[in-house]
């Protein structure tokens, strides 16, 4: 039998911790738009992951500001960042840092001495996560799910927040290693970013090619990202919006008796339980970042398709007839409306 600790707190302080973090959320839109142009959904997103807790797998062609991105975010937010660029020679200790042997020269014993890798950080891109080998992609994904490394036996905790923002290819697919099924469910979202209007290529252009250096300037604290996480989690849910999320989740699976005839035929392997409770949480945050303290049918809709387009694997029948995941979710949402009140 498990219990719930709640603390009441006054409503007065709740009230000043929500204004804050609408204010911050306000300035981080504002600081990101000084230098990215659109991508309205793809920020979203992302801030929705930062007040989660959770990470961001960011798929994307070349040229379309996925690095920027992420830069951005930790300059507005004023974290520690750090970024690591996948090689297929990149190593686990190149990530966690690894023991030197270090001599005293006072007394001249020498002693193991550990140097951090650029894991220890606050915001960690890992650019083109999927060009480096399974053992050094394990490195990473085991930091993400336990906050902390191991390296020669010692366990050393990351710091806190801890958030990896992940960037793919996926066009060029030559040498390199795709992420599997297992690993990626570790992700709270795959974001899709994709080309942007002519206008506002025209305002990239714009901004880029004048002497102009566009920057993004600090508006909160780490302390205040753990505030707000703990935050986002008091939201409340009603149990008909949760059974909501999950029966969605439930029918995205071939063997659920409740799955519609197309899922049975292009789906091998439905969503885990992980992605209801990252489906429950992102509407959480989603609802605060609107201005409403209760999550909504439309919060859990809204985040569907980022949070399972990486949790679903689909079979030969499937890529024969060209559909992608997208498709997929696009449909059970549309088999699957939100009950009526």
């Amino acid at each position: 039998m498990s219990s719930t600790v709640s603390t009441q707190i006054e409503p007065e302080v709740l009230k000043s911790r929500i204004e804050r973090f609408r204010q911050v959320q306000s300035e981080i839109v504002t600081q990101v738009r000084r230098v990215i142009v659109g991508q309205e959904e793809v920020l979203e997103q992302v801030m929705i992951g930062l007040f989660v807790g959770g990470h961001c797998l960011i798929t994307g062609l070349p040229g379309t500001a996925k690095t920027l991105l992420v830069r951005t975010m930790a300059q507005t937010l004023g974290l520690a960042f750090k970024r690591i660029q996948f090689t297929p020679d990149l190593m686990p200790s190149d990530i966690t840092g690894t023991d030197i042997i270090e001599e005293d020269p006072a007394n001249g014993r020498r002693t193991w001495t550990f140097v951090k890798g650029p894991i220890f950080a606050n915001i960690l891109l890992a650019d083109e996560i999927n060009r480096t080998p399974p053992k050094t992609q394990s490195a990473l994904l085991e930091a993400m799910q336990e906050r902390a490394c191991t390296v020669r036996g010692n366990n050393y905790m990351l710091p806190a927040p801890f958030f990896v923002l992940a960037t793919q290819n996926p066009i060029e697919l030559e040498g390199t290693y795709p992420l599997p099924e297992a690993q990626l469910d570790r992700f709270l979202f795959n974001t899709v970013l994709d080309y942007l209007t002519a206008d506002e290529e025209l305002q990239v252009v714009d901004l880029t090619t004048t002497t102009h250096i566009a920057e993004a300037d600090p508006v909160t604290t780490a302390e205040e990202i753990l505030d707000f996480q703990q935050l986002v989690r008091m939201v409340p849910i009603g149990e008909s919006v949760a059974r909501h999320a999950v029966d969605m989740v439930r029918i995205s699976r071939p063997t659920e008796e409740s799955a519609p005839d197309f899922v049975k035929k292009y789906v091998n392997y439905g969503a885990s339980v992980r992605a209801a409770q990252f489906l429950v949480l992102s509407a959480k945050a989603r609802a605060l970042m609107h201005g409403r303290y209760h999550v909504g049918y439309d919060d859990i809709r809204a985040m569907y398709i980022p949070v399972l387009r990486h949790r679903i694997l689909l079979n030969f029948h499937a890529e024969s007839d060209r559909l992608k995941q997208d498709d997929i979710l696009k449909r059970i949402l549309e088999f699957r409306s939100a009950p009526r009140d």
